[in-house]
C-alpha cells in the first residue's frame, strides 16, 4: 500500500501531519493513491454518481449548456472544460446529447476532459474531445462553461474541533503501528479566519472540516475563463446549515467502501473514497472575489425538473427500447431528495451579466428542445439499480414518487 508507506515515512521523519496532508495522500499519492489506482466508480468502484446513474443527466446538462451557448452569442469554438472529468461517462453523453440539439451546437463544441489521471476514458474518440492530465485548471482564453461533478467534495479538507473553548487542528500520527488521531494548534490561522469570516461558532467538542482550497481553485477557474460560466454540481451545503451544532456535530467526513459508507479514515488507505461536504457559502464568495458572479444556486432536483426530468420521464415510458422499471430506478435516483436530488448546483458567471439560466427559472424553449431530442440509450457504463447491486429499494420509490412527480405515473 504505497499510500500508505508514504504516510507513514513522513509521520515518522517530520511527525504528525494534519488531516489535509493525510487526505491529500490517501487520494492522490502518485503510486496507490485511491484515485490514481483505476476506476472507483459504479460497478467497479466504490460509489456511484449522478452520470453512472442515468444518460438523462447528460441530456439535461447539454440542454443547459446550449442555452450557455446561445447567451455567449454562438462562439464557435464553445469551450466545456470538465475538471475531476473521471471515467469521461458524462462528457460522452453531454457530446451525444448535443447532436440532437439545434443551430450547428454539436459542430461548435470543444470538449476538454481534465482529470489527474493518466488512464483514457469513454470520451476517446470523439470529435472535438481532448483529455488532460492535470490537478489545475491548465486552459486560458475559455469562452464557454467549466463543468463539475463532485469535484470539489474530493478536495483534501482540514478538521478542526473545539477543546476548552480553543480551536484545535487533527493530526494523524503514529502510536506505535498504529495510525492515530490527535489534537494540535492549528497549523496556519487561516482555519480560525475562515470560521470567524463566516460568522460560525463551533460548540465545545464540535468537528468540522474546512476546504482552504477553494479560494485558490475558484481564482484558477476565474483566470482560465475569458467569458463565459462556470457550473458546479456537489454534495454540500451553505455555511449555516454545514456547521450546525445540532445537526452535524460530528462534521462530513465519509468514507465509502463495496458502496457502504465506513466511515474509518484510517483503515483502508488508498482503497476507500473519502470525501466532506462542500462550503457553498464559501465556494459563492471566493467566486465572486476572484470575478465571478453568483448566478443561481439550487438543488439538483430542482435544477434538472427545470430543464425538463418530468419531461423526459414521461416520454421515456412511450418508447419499447427501455424496461420502465431501469428507467424509473435511474429517473428516481437523481432527483432523490435524500440522495442525489439534495446535491447543490452552483452556476456563476464572468463578463454575461446575470442572465436566467433555464436551469434555475424553467422555460418554455427548454421544454421544446427536450420534446425534440432522441430519447438517451441507457449502456453499460451506466449501473443496473434495477439489478439490485445497488442500495436502492423500488419500496422507496413508490414512496418518494408522489412528491417528486404528483399525479404522474407513468404505468398508469
Amino acid at each position: 500500500m504505497p499510500a500508505e508507506t508514504e504516510i507513514r515515512r513522513r509521520i515518522a521523519k517530520r511527525g504528525a501531519i494534519n488531516f489535509a496532508e493525510f487526505m491529500e495522500l490517501a487520494l492522490y499519492h502518485p503510486r496507490g493513491g485511491y484515485y490514481t489506482s483505476g476506476e472507483r466508480v459504479a460497478a467497479g468502484g466504490d460509489f456511484y454518481t449522478s452520470p453512472a446513474v442515468h444518460p438523462a443527466f447528460g441530456s439535461l446538462l447539454a440542454v443547459q449548456l446550449f442555452q450557455m451557448w446561445e447567451l455567449l452569442g454562438r462562439p464557435e469554438p464553445f469551450t466545456i472544460a470538465e475538471p475531476g472529468a473521471g471515467n469521461g461517462l458524462l462528457c460522452r453523453d453531454i457530446v451525444g446529447a448535443a447532436s440532437g440539439l439545434p443551430e450547428g451546437f454539436e459542430q461548435a463544441i470543444r470538449y476538454v476532459s481534465i482529470d489527474r489521471g493518466t488512464l483514457p476514458g469513454l470520451e476517446q474518440g470523439l470529435r472535438s474531445v481532448g483529455r488532460v492530465a492535470s490537478e489545475r485548471m491548465p486552459l486560458s482564453g475559455v469562452v464557454g462553461c467549466v463543468l463539475s461533478n463532485e469535484l470539489l467534495d474530493a478536495m483534501p479538507v482540514h478538521q478542526v474541533m473545539v477543546e476548552g473553548g480553543r480551536l484545535r487542528e487533527v493530526y494523524v500520527a503514529l502510536d506505535g503501528e498504529s495510525l492515530v488521531t490527535q489534537t494540535r494548534e492549528p497549523s496556519t490561522p487561516l482555519l480560525g479566519q475562515r470560521l470567524e469570516s463566516l460568522g460560525v461558532a463551533l460548540a465545545e467538542g464540535q468537528v468540522a472540516e474546512i476546504n482552504l482550497g477553494l479560494e485558490s481553485w475558484m481564482a484558477d477557474v476565474s483566470r482560465s475563463l475569458e467569458r463565459g460560466f462556470v457550473l458546479t454540481i456537489d454534495y454540500g451545503r451553505t455555511a449555516e446549515d454545514l456547521y450546525s451544532p445540532t445537526e452535524r456535530f460530528r462534521g462530513t467526513l465519509t468514507t465509502y467502501h463495496n458502496h457502504l459508507q465506513i466511515d474509518r479514515p484510517l483503515e483502508r488507505i488508498g482503497r476507500q473514497d473519502m470525501s466532506a461536504q462542500v462550503d457553498f457559502s464559501t465556494a459563492a464568495k471566493a467566486g465572486q472575489r476572484a470575478g465571478l458572479e453568483t448566478i443561481g444556486f439550487v438543488t439538483q432536483a430542482d435544477f434538472l425538473r427545470n430543464l425538463g426530468l418530468d419531461q423526459l420521464l414521461r416520454r421515456s415510458f412511450q418508447g419499447p427500447q427501455q424496461s420502465a422499471h431501469t428507467w424509473r430506478m435511474g429517473m428516481r435516483d437523481l432527483a432523490k431528495p435524500d440522495g442525489l436530488g439534495f446535491f447543490k448546483v452552483l452556476a456563476q458567471g464572468k463578463n454575461v451579466g446575470r442572465p436566467d439560466l433555464w436551469g434555475f427559472a424553467g422555460s418554455e424553449m427548454a421544454a421544446a428542445l427536450i420534446e425534440s431530442m432522441p430519447l438517451p440509450v441507457l449502456t453499460p457504463e451506466h449501473i443496473d439499480l434495477a439489478g439490485g447491486r445497488y442500495p436502492a429499494a423500488e419500496s422507496e420509490f413508490e414512496i418518494a414518487w408522489d412528491s417528486l412527480w404528483p399525479g404522474d405515473d407513468p404505468d398508469g
